[in-house]
């Protein structure tokens, strides 16, 4: 076996002895953030003695537990923001209170020499400058890029789009090491971050293979339907909910594919006005939301799909960011449909066809010819699904995970 085989106990495994790591994430609860998830067994199963911070949530209510031996310290979930300095205030600067709470218990109970923070919001670095004086070193993990992300979903700038470039410095100033998801984030790391290019890693967010097996489709899940297509993710204010909506409008009664349905898989702050457009379009016999999936029965929802979506809007955030839905639906050999996003081009490439940007006529029209297409589908899924295969995989981000914390360990006592 390998170092990429993020189950190998060889003694490159054991490298990790000794070395002890706190992880601190504020979206969403561990394990159900796949990213901080895979980050976390990896570590733990290459030695490493892991503990993560992280809030309550969707089911994860339990204010510490063990999974897997990692030992999971958690929060009252913070109310998400919507709008406004005080909204996001009162979200951070609670989820700042519990870090600095419940770190001193970790330390007491496990310890850590490594604080692994996971934006947004960047202001984990708080707690690294904080332990860094007894020797303790700050390896941020690049989620997203937050100024961009406030520009997304406010549609505007202004006093906290500042704010949050000023937040940003600061936390790859006070970082040993930064891991980005992409290139484009690992260029902002260097550019705007200042960041040496030797101090940061690529780990992208990607499947773990032997998790998202190709299966027969439900047909309790295709409805009946001669064409399905699936959504994974947040239903949130940036990702183009709305533009999936009225491109499955145009599909369905400008276009006369009727035979099609939309499986929605996800959760999130938006799903109600989602749901309330798809009545107002009179469109409720054509779309199934779920609610949120896991395990078992995500597999299910997603391998019962023929053509994944990925309607995220061509922004200052998305332009640049690589979405995990993509990456699962290549996994399962589903042919993508999204706009044209740079890291969407650089996920997919041949995997996917790409709308103009935001243009929801577009996009219906992109999944209609992929409906009449059959044999084309077929071959960029088989596509997207090598590309997975032979570079994308969590697999191939082993290496780089395990690099960053050598030089961030490296990096302890100077």
């Amino acid at each position: 076996m390998t170092a990429m085989d993020p189950l190998n106990t060889t003694p490159a495994t054991l490298a990790g002895r000794n070395r002890k790591v706190l992880i601190v994430v504020e979206n969403l609860p561990v394990p159900l953030d796949r990213r901080v998830w895979l980050e976390a067994t990896t570590l733990t199963a290459h030695g490493y003695e892991v503990s993560v911070i992280c809030p309550t949530g969707r089911g994860w209510d339990k204010l510490y537990e063990v999974i897997d031996d990692i030992h999971i310290y958690r929060y009252p979930a913070p109310a998400e923001a919507h709008s406004g300095a005080v909204a996001y205030a009162r979200e951070y600067l609670g989820s700042l209170w519990h870090w600095f709470r419940l770190a001193p218990r970790v330390r007491r109970e496990r310890g850590f020499d490594i604080i692994h923070g996971c934006n947004p919001p960047d202001l984990i670095f708080l707690l690294g400058l904080w332990y860094r004086w007894r020797g303790v070193r700050y390896l941020f993990d690049h989620h997203d890029v937050c100024p961009e992300l406030f520009e997304a979903k406010f549609d505007k700038r202004g006093l906290l789009y500042k704010i949050m470039l000023i937040w940003e410095r600061m936390t790859f100033a006070s970082a040993a090491v930064s891991i980005a998801t992409n290139e484009s984030f690992r260029q902002i790391a260097i550019d705007r971050g200042r960041m040496a290019p030797e101090d940061v890693f690529v780990v992208r967010s990607a499947p773990k293979i032997e998790k998202f097996e190709i299966r027969p489709a439900d047909p309790a899940v295709r409805k009946g339907a001669g064409t399905v297509m699936g959504y994974v993710g947040v239903i949130g204010q940036q990702e183009g909910m709305d533009l999936l909506v009225a491109a499955a409008e145009h599909l369905i009664q400008a276009l006369g594919h009727r035979d099609v349905h939309f499986v929605i898989v996800g959760f999130g702050p938006e799903l109600p006005t989602v749901q309330a457009d798809v009545d107002r379009r009179g469109l409720s016999d054509w779309f199934t939301f779920t609610g949120p999936l896991y395990g078992e029965d995500l597999l299910r929802a997603l391998n019962s799909c023929d053509i994944g979506v990925s309607p995220d809007p061509k922004n200052a955030m998305n332009d640049i960011s690589t979405m995990n839905k993509v990456m699962e639906y290549m996994t399962l050999e589903k042919p993508v449909v999204q706009f044209d996003l740079k890291e969407g081009r650089a996920s997919a490439d041949d995997a996917s066809v790409y709308a103009r940007a935001n243009d929801p006529v577009d996009f219906a029209e992109k999944i209609a010819g992929l409906i009449d297409a059959p044999e084309k589908r077929a071959e960029m899924g088989r596509v997207g699904r090598e590309r997975v295969l032979s570079a994308l995989s969590w697999a191939h981000s082993v290496p780089n995970l395990l690099a960053a914390y050598d030089r961030a360990f490296g990096k302890i006592g100077k």
